[in-house]
């Protein structure tokens, strides 16, 4: 069979990588030309895991067809508008996900595992486990890494009731203390200061289609709302910008503070009173406080979701 390209999502986070890059592993050990790549560069967080556990970073494409590839993996994410560029030309041999399903359809039959749990890295750990392959020490820690970061190690409510097997034995794997470990990684991809207004924006971000609208929904993690909210001129220029040259209807930007586990919501666009409906707040100055919400899939996504159907 020729090669196999496995990736996660667009702006790739550390779940993206850490799980793609450890099911290409487990796909070669099933027999398969598989090679991990990744839609973008990675983040600072990411960058941390990399370096700690001495993997290099997946090198970047943008179309399969120009690597000459027709057949593809997606891990962490299903949605077309999140994937490669030429995803519809491409076969999808299969997906391993723990996101909703929407906007997406095959020609051919595929493998589809998607689990309600924390991390698609959680889900790849369970599938060397089943099979009994060994799992190298650095890959173990990227697919801790990828679990910490999408559960704010295990305090997100996306978080599932295995994930806390499941983080407790790779890091035993890793050879990493989980929580001394897990809050470094955190700590690193706080660092916000050096990143442009554009950057910021684009770190973690991913595009909706909620009933005909294409909504960009944002996230940065920090340890200081405030002090990004300081920046709000220049950020809401770059989701301006943003919103012309991509054709967004809305743009909600999620400003997480990981250490007490709320976010400020700050949106820009032309539903704003869906916008406000979904969270049952109002905003002031473009932005509002939500107390206690952390992940966009479950406390943000479902929300906009139901007001945009409306």
């Amino acid at each position: 069979m020729s090669k196999i390209l496995v990736f996660g999502h667009q702006n790739p986070d550390t779940d993206a990588i850490g799980s793609s890059y450890a099911f290409a592993e487990l796909s070669r050990l099933r027999g398969l030309d598989a090679e991990v790549v990744a839609l973008g560069e990675v983040n600072e967080e990411t960058a941390f895991a990399l370096d700690y556990f001495g993997v290099t970073a997946p090198r970047v494409v943008t179309s399969a067809k120009a690597e000459g590839v027709d057949t593809v993996i997606l891990t962490d994410h299903n949605e077309f508008q999140q994937s490669i560029s030429d995803i519809r030309d491409v076969t999808i041999m299969g997906v391993v996900d723990h996101h909703r399903v929407a906007n997406f359809e095959t020609e051919a039959p595929l493998f589809m595992t998607l689990e309600p749990v924390g991390s698609a890295s959680s889900i790849v750990y369970r599938q060397f486990k089943a099979e009994g392959r060994e799992l190298p020490k650095a890959t173990a820690g990227l697919l801790l890494s990828g679990l910490i970061s999408d559960t704010l190690l295990l305090k997100s409510p996306t978080t599932h009731p295995t994930d806390f097997k499941v983080a407790e034995e790779l890091a035993e794997i890793a050879g990493v203390d989980l929580e001394t470990y897990g809050l470094a990684l955190l700590k690193a991809g706080t660092n916000l200061a050096t990143k442009s207004a554009a950057e910021l924006i684009d770190i973690d971000a991913k595009t909706f289609e909620l009933n005909g609208n294409a909504v960009r929904v944002a996230q940065v993690n920090t340890v200081d709302i405030a002090e990004v909210l300081e920046r709000q001129d220049e950020i809401e220029s770059a989701i301006n910008a943003a919103i012309t040259s991509n054709g967004y209807s809305d743009f909600v930007f999620m400003i997480t503070d990981i250490v007490n586990s709320n976010s400020e919501i700050l949106a820009l666009g032309q539903n704003i009173g869906k916008i406000e409906a979904a969270f049952d707040f109002e905003l002031k100055n473009n932005h509002a406080f939500l107390a206690g919400a952390v992940s966009r899939k479950k406390q943000v996504v479902p929300q906009l979701t139901e007001s945009f159907n409306q």
